[in-house]
């Protein structure tokens, strides 16, 4: 009997363990990929663009690679026990940004941007981002998704000041290949990159 009620605890443990996402059993990092290659175009003709840092909060601010459970507790976030971000979000994301925006402007940091005004130009427009969240939700212990949630500021820097242009949310989701942390980072690449492409096309509009 008792050997029979041990059996069936080590079943239960096996299903459990089952329910969660696979997970890496070495330490792994991971970053965006390579940029895909594009054909060389016209210089970039459009007015400069200060891109401060992303603003994180949180465990944001750490590499850590998040996922939630949605069919468990999907106000849960949890990392990856081997396998983070080469750098935080953030940084990942703004280097993104700073590749799709600047085939069409040249895009400053904030240091950048106040030696321009220094040297007698014109104080160029400011792209604030803050980050609000990115990590893979699973659906299901076979289904997950990458999803991203930002907000974009774009203000205009005056000598008073910045005063607001626009704002804009943007929630952008993709399908995961795979129910683990590389299929995680796959489709938050993916969605990143789809971010980055629809914040480029708002901005075209201002």
């Amino acid at each position: 009997m008792k050997r029979r009620s041990v059996l069936a605890l080590g079943a239960l443990a096996l299903a459990g363990c089952s329910a969660l996402p696979s997970k890496p059993k070495r330490q792994t990092m991971y970053d965006f990929g390579p940029q895909a290659s594009e054909a060389a175009g016209a210089a970039p003709t459009r007015a400069a663009l200060v891109l401060p840092d992303v603003e994180v909060s949180g465990i944001l601010e750490t590499p850590a690679l998040l996922y939630r459970l949605g069919y468990d507790d999907p106000n849960e976030l949890r990392p990856y026990a081997y396998a983070r971000w080469s750098a935080p979000p953030g940084q990942l994301l703004r280097q993104r940004l700073r590749d799709v925006l600047g085939r069409e402007r040249p895009v400053l940091d904030s240091a950048a941007g106040a030696a321009l005004v220094r040297r007698g130009g014109s104080p160029p427009p400011v792209l604030r981002v803050e980050l609000e969240e990115f990590s893979q939700l699973f659906e299901s212990p076979t289904a997950s998704q990458g999803v991203l949630r930002l907000r974009c500021t774009l203000l205009e820097n005056t000598g008073g000041g910045e005063r607001l242009l626009a704002q804009r949310s943007f929630n952008v989701q993709r399908a995961a290949p795979s129910a683990d942390a590389p299929g995680g980072v796959r489709a938050l690449a993916a969605a990143t990159d789809a971010a980055a492409q629809d914040i480029a096309a708002w901005l075209q509009q201002r």
